[in-house]
């Protein structure tokens, strides 16, 4: 078992959301707590920040709000040092994720993620998809109205583009895009590339899964064999190749297991030299 000493960089290496919110660089996405018992659920939640964690991501659609709720329950009185990141504008109907962007829904949105996360005010809200129907500055005019009355501190954008991230950013200052990134998927290198020059920090959801899955069979080949010289997992490989990509991302990882979420949070005392990296880097695609 780990504990946090076990850890190495991961108890000091940060990144800092909007300039003043230093948060340990392997956050954890809370999503997949809705898919298992209640009291596992909670002893996860509990377990990350026992071992560090000090980022973690949700969402008011998450289980309908109840994944919020749940890691108040957890977690509640939150640590000071704990930044909690959570969506809205992105409705799960059970078949189907529909953007939903009109500004007094985002608004009502955020007053219930602040009534469930038990919280004056959110560390930091992300519009979890541009909704297409709505304009562009309405939808980011919301978030930059909650930030003005002090219920939301940062504001964060979900799969966006290059362009639509810098039309969000004339409006209010953007502090960190979640958009699907991984070793396997690298479509968003372009906006990654400007959050670094930005000081965006950018956080990769999907980060492991769909390697792990078998898609991109070489990238896969390549990952195992260097985890297999490592002695570690596959997952473990690829999240560090992760935060060696760039000093702006903040993985967050999500499970619903404790052996998991250990063997995640141990990818940052993983050292890949220059030739696996070179190699794990190669395989990818733009």
């Amino acid at each position: 078992m780990l504990d946090q000493t076990d850890l190495g960089d991961h108890a000091t290496d940060t990144v800092t959301i909007g300039g003043d919110l230093p948060v340990h660089r392997i956050g954890f996405g809370a999503m997949r707590l809705s898919g298992i018992d209640h009291a596992s659920a909670l002893a996860v939640a509990r377990r990350a920040i026992d071992l560090g964690v000090t980022f973690i991501d949700t969402a008011d659609s998450y289980d309908l709000g109840r994944n919020e709720e749940l890691l108040a329950e957890a977690l509640h009185p939150w640590p000071r040092d704990v930044v909690v990141a959570t969506k809205g504008g992105h409705v799960n109907l059970g078949t189907e994720w529909i953007p939903l962007g009109r500004p007094e829904y985002l608004r009502q949105q955020a007053e219930l993620s602040l009534r469930r996360l038990r919280r004056e005010q959110i560390d930091l809200y992300q519009l979890h998809r541009i909704d297409p129907l709505v304009p562009l500055s309405d939808q980011i005019g919301a978030l930059r109205q909650l930030q003005d009355e002090g219920k939301v501190k940062h504001v964060g954008l979900s799969e966006v583009s290059v362009d639509q991230l810098a039309e969000a950013g004339k409006i209010v200052r953007i502090a960190s895009v979640q958009n699907r990134y991984s070793l396997a998927d690298r479509r968003s290198d372009d906006v990654l590339d400007h959050c670094e020059r930005h000081g965006i920090v950018f956080i990769p959801w999907l980060p492991v899964a769909r390697l792990a899955r078998g898609t991109a069979t070489d990238r896969a080949e390549v990952c195992a064999e260097v985890a297999a010289r490592h002695g570690v997992s596959v997952a473990r490989v690829a999240l560090a190749w992760l935060l060696n990509r760039s000093r702006a991302m903040l993985p967050i990882p999500g499970t619903s297991s404790q052996a998991h979420l250990e063997d995640n949070l141990a990818a940052a005392r993983l050292r890949l030299d220059a030739d696996e990296l070179a190699r794990l880097t190669a395989e990818g695609t733009r």
